[in-house]
């Protein structure tokens, strides 16, 4: 395939880099397209003898690369997005045949990572500090942010490379390096971007240790989330993973950003745009085959307007065209890979046993790859099936009568990523975004639960993780903040008005 030519991907990639040099091993892992589950390449596993090379390369970068202006490493960042405008195209065709996102998804992914390179170019001159009075007489106080040091980057299959650029242009501009360990469903995406961001490091005669990049397993996460010279972990995956990591991390005192799962929630008013809540649902439900951390979960609907709204969705999904990711007119392709499609298929049966019923579809079908039909069920939000996220296309419907119990369903679950209200009414709107209101991370009104910009701080609350990544003021997570005083008087006056005479 020509944007596999384009991208530089051979029958064999080494999945071990310190930059522009790359490290290779006998161990390989297979690159499968959910497409027809057919092979698409190779990629060679990490050794801890390699992983141990590519830390120590990272520590001797950074002694280099923190002491460069930041605006400098803005720079930087800069022509990395210029590079990813270039090969927009190719790289979008990849993340759509190796992940199984539509193309249009695929292309979306890569603009967030231009945009977040453009975000992180501005802030490259804006990590501001505060500066504060102090209490003594020719005294000044204040605080300064300085770079962290290796920042340990562990992605997941739904978004292969965006998630990588959220944390690692931030970082990048911060003064830190970068450790990526991507998914081992997906690796093929992690060599296409380091090989990218390779010719900019060679470009501007980078050392090697500032964009580094690991393949592998759950052991290679491991090593990552274990070694006390790796101060910041940024991990995206399940909530038992985050919890691992959160315990593995924390017993070195170390710090996360943790980016877990979501149970996102639609309310839709009786006093909605009907239509476009539908529409944002459906995006929402079946957008990446509901393998987006902010998939539209559950809906939960206003009893005079419940039967409607029901009807009209399972028109549209009979409507939706499923098939090859790179096709013009496909909307919803495959899953990943057939763990997650029997995944599906045993939540569907837990509804069943638990008194749900599955309205339409969710069969599996009869074809080449990973495909499934997206499922609609009507359920009640205490179900364990529910309680608990299935990363899979099965849209939950709920009644609701008032505005109080449709937040208390609507909070209900532990987890706290993303969520949503459809309605005109100011009140109720104001309402769900008040402090008894929504209890997630994002809280929208009349746009969906899926497609956050770059602009605002991505995360969650609960057991999402509390992390947040992107924009916002969350570079402060990737650095360190040092208060400073500086006495400019010829006497030592204590704080407190502290008497202490020698």
């Amino acid at each position: 395939m020509e944007f596999l030519k384009t991208l530089d991907i051979e029958g064999i990639n080494p999945g071990t880099s310190t930059g522009r040099e790359y490290l290779e091993s006998k161990e390989t892992i297979s690159s499968t397209t959910p497409v027809d589950n057919s092979k698409i390449a190779h990629v060679s596993v990490t050794t801890r003898e390699q992983y141990d090379e590519v830390v120590t390369k990272a520590e001797e970068a950074f002694k280099t690369w923190r002491e460069v202006p930041a605006p400098q490493r803005g720079e930087i960042v800069r022509q990395i997005g210029d590079e990813l405008r270039a090969n927009k195209e190719a790289l979008g065709k990849l993340v759509s045949y190796e992940m199984g996102k539509i193309y249009q998804e695929g292309l979306g992914e890569v603009q967030e990572m231009i945009d977040i390179c453009d975000f992180s170019v501005g802030l490259s001159r804006q990590l501001y500090g505060l500066t504060m009075h102090s209490e003594r007489p020719r005294h000044r106080m204040y605080e300064q942010w300085h770079p962290i040091g290796i920042v340990g980057i562990i992605s997941a299959f739904n978004f292969p490379v965006a998630v990588w650029s959220w944390n690692a242009m931030i970082a990048a501009v911060c003064g830190d390096v970068m450790i990526w360990k991507g998914s081992e469903k997906t690796p093929l995406c992690g060599v296409a971007v380091q090989k990218i961001v390779a010719k900019v490091l060679k470009e501007n005669d980078l050392p090697e240790g500032i964009f580094n990049l690991v393949t592998g397993d759950r052991q290679v996460g491991e090593w990552l989330t274990e070694d006390e010279r790796v101060p910041l972990i940024s991990a995206t995956g399940s909530i038992r993973m985050g919890k691992e990591v959160a315990k593995t991390v924390g017993a070195r005192l170390g710090k996360t950003i943790l980016e877990l799962g979501g149970n996102n929630a639609i309310i839709i008013s009786e006093e909605a745009d009907i239509e476009m809540a539908i529409r944002a649902t459906v995006f929402g439900a079946v957008g990446t085959c509901g393998q987006r951390c902010t998939s539209t979960r559950r809906l939960i609907i206003h009893e005079n307007v419940y039967d409607q709204i029901k009807d009209r969705l399972i028109d549209i999904y009979k409507k939706i065209k499923i098939g090859d990711p790179l096709g013009k007119d496909t909307l919803v392709g495959p899953m990943i890979d057939q763990d997650a499609v029997d995944m599906m298929q045993n939540a569907l049966e837990q509804i069943k046993k638990e008194g749900g019923k599955v309205i339409y579809g969710g069969e599996v079908l009869d074809r080449d790859g990973n495909y499934v039909q997206p499922a609609i069920a009507e359920v009640e939000n205490h179900y364990e099936i529910v309680q608990n996220e299935t990363f899979a296309p099965i849209l939950y419907l709920m009644k609701y009568k008032t505005k109080e119990e449709a937040i208390a369903i609507h909070n209900g679950v532990k987890q706290g990523l993303s969520s949503a209200m459809f309605t005109l009414n100011m009140r109720e709107a104001e309402s769900f975004l008040s402090a008894a209101g929504s209890d997630c991370g994002i809280a929208n009104v009349n746009i969906g639960t899926s497609g956050a910009e770059i602009g605002g701080a991505f995360g969650g609350e609960k057991e999402t993780g509390g992390g947040r990544e992107s924009g916002s003021d969350a570079w402060k997570a990737y650095m360190r903040r040092q208060t400073n005083t500086i006495n400019w008087s010829d006497e030592l006056p204590l704080a407190q008005g502290i008497d202490f005479d020698v």
